[in-house]
C-alpha cells in the first residue's frame, strides 16, 4: 500500500514504511530522498550527510555538487529502479517495486543527443504537468531548428550578429549542438560551464570560444556576424539589452512558454520558438496511456487541469496541491516560470 501526499517540502511516498522525498524544495522528513535532476527547482541546499540517504543518478549528484549542492555519497543499496527521463543530461524517473512510477520533470521526444524517456508500466503513476493544458502544443523539434536556421542565415547575410537564449543547463547544450555549425560560436561563461561537464560525460561540446575570451579577442562586433548562445535570465540580468544596443545583436529565444505569443514581448525578444525539455499536453497524455496505470497523480504547473482532463478519460486522477489554511494552491505557481528563469 502506498500513501502519496504533498507537504511542506514537496511530495512524499509512504512505501513499507519507509518515506520518500521526491525532489523536496527543503529538508523533508523521511528515510529516503530522490532528486530526478540538476536543475536548482529539484534541489535544495540543507541536506544532511547523516540521516536521510539520497537517491540519484551520478551525472545528477555530480552536476549538483558542482552547483554548490553539498549531498554527500549516494545511497546505491536500494531495490529502485531509475529510468532515463529524457529531460537533460542525468535526469530520471523513479520505478518503485515495479508499481509506482515517479516522472520527475519529463520529455519524450528526441532532442539532438537527448533521447526520448523510458516509459514503463505502473500501477501507480506520479507525473509533472508543467504544460498540462491543450493550449500547449509544441512543434516538431526539427521543424524549430529549421525556423531558427532560416533567421540566422539571414542576419549572416544581412552581417548582423544573433543571439540564441536557452536555460543554462539542459536547453543551452542541445542549443550548442544543433547550431554548431555556424561560426564565430560564442558561449556565455556560465552555459561553458556546464558544457564541460556534458563533456566529461561523453557529449561532445567543443569548438567555440566563451563570451569573456571573445570581448578579450574582439571576436565581438557590430560589423561582422557572430553567433552567441546566451542563459536566458540575460532577458532580466541587463546582458540582452547592452548586447542589443551595442552590437545591434538579433535575439531568438526558445521555451516551451512561447507557444503563447505575448510571451516574446515579456522578455523583450525579437523571435521566440517554442521548444522545451518537458512533455506538452500531447506527449503527458501518451505517457499516460503508455504507462496505464490505475491511479494517476499530477504535479506542477496546470496540475489541476490536466487531473481534471485525465477525469474526463476515464482516469483516476487527482492533483497534488499544497494546502495553506483553506486554501488550496498548485506546488508550483505557474507564475513562476515568467518571473524568473530556470538554471
Amino acid at each position: 500500500m502506498y500513501q502519496v501526499s504533498m507537504g511542506d517540502s514537496g511530495i512524499t511516498v509512504d512505501n513499507k514504511n519507509k518515506k520518500i522525498a521526491l525532489d523536496p524544495n527543503k529538508q523533508p522528513d523521511s528515510d529516503l530522498i530522490f532528486i530526478s535532476h540538476a536543475h536548482t527547482d529539484h534541489l535544495y541546499r540543507c541536506a544532511k550527510y547523516n540521516g536521510e540517504k539520497i537517491i540519484s543518478s551520478k551525472i545528477t549528484h555530480k552536476i549538483a555538487m558542482h552547483r554548490g549542492y553539498k549531498y554527500g555519497d549516494l545511497y546505491e543499496e536500494h531495490n529502485f529502479r531509475l529510468l532515463d527521463s529524457g529531460h537533460i543530461l542525468g535526469s530520471n524517473g523513479l520505478f518503485v517495486d515495479d508499481e509506482l512510477y515517479y516522472t520527475g520533470d519529463i520529455s519524450i521526444r528526441k532532442r539532438a543527443f537527448m533521447k526520448p524517456a523510458v516509459i514503463p508500466k505502473a500501477r501507480i503513476l506520479i507525473i509533472e504537468s508543467t504544460f498540462g493544458h491543450p493550449d500547449y502544443i509544441f512543434p516538431k523539434f526539427e521543424t524549430t531548428i529549421h525556423k531558427a536556421n532560416l533567421i540566422i542565415s539571414e542576419m549572416y547575410h544581412q552581417g548582423i550578429p544573433v543571439i540564441l537564449l536557452g536555460y543554462t543547463l539542459g536547453k543551452a547544450q542541445i542549443l550548442t549542438n544543433v547550431f554548431r555549425h555556424w561560426k564565430p560560436l560564442i558561449i556565455h561563461d556560465s552555459i561553458h560551464e556546464m558544457n564541460k561537464l556534458y563533456s566529461e560525460f561523453g557529449i561532445s561540446m567543443d569548438d567555440y570560444v566563451t563570451y569573456s575570451d571573445a570581448e578579450k579577442t574582439n571576436k565581438l562586433s557590430s560589423h561582422r556576424p557572430w553567433l552567441l548562445i546566451a542563459p536566458l535570465a540575460s532577458c532580466k540580468n541587463g546582458l540582452l539589452n547592452h548586447m542589443k544596443k551595442k552590437y545591434g545583436a538579433l535575439s531568438i529565444g526558445f521555451s516551451g512558454w512561447a507557444v503563447k505569443p505575448y510571451y516574446k514581448y515579456a522578455l523583450g525578444l525579437d523571435y521566440c520558438f517554442p521548444l522545451s525539455d518537458h512533455c506538452d499536453y500531447n506527449d503527458l497524455n501518451t505517457v499516460v496511456r503508455k504507462c496505464n496505470p490505475e491511479k494517476i497523480y499530477t504535479f506542477h504547473g496546470f496540475a489541476e487541469q490536466f487531473a481534471e482532463s485525465l477525469r474526463l478519460l476515464g482516469y483516476d486522477a487527482n492533483s497534488l496541491v499544497h494546502k495553506r489554511g483553506n486554501s488550496e494552491k498548485t506546488y508550483k505557481k505557474l507564475d513562476a516560470f515568467f518571473s524568473k528563469s530556470k538554471s
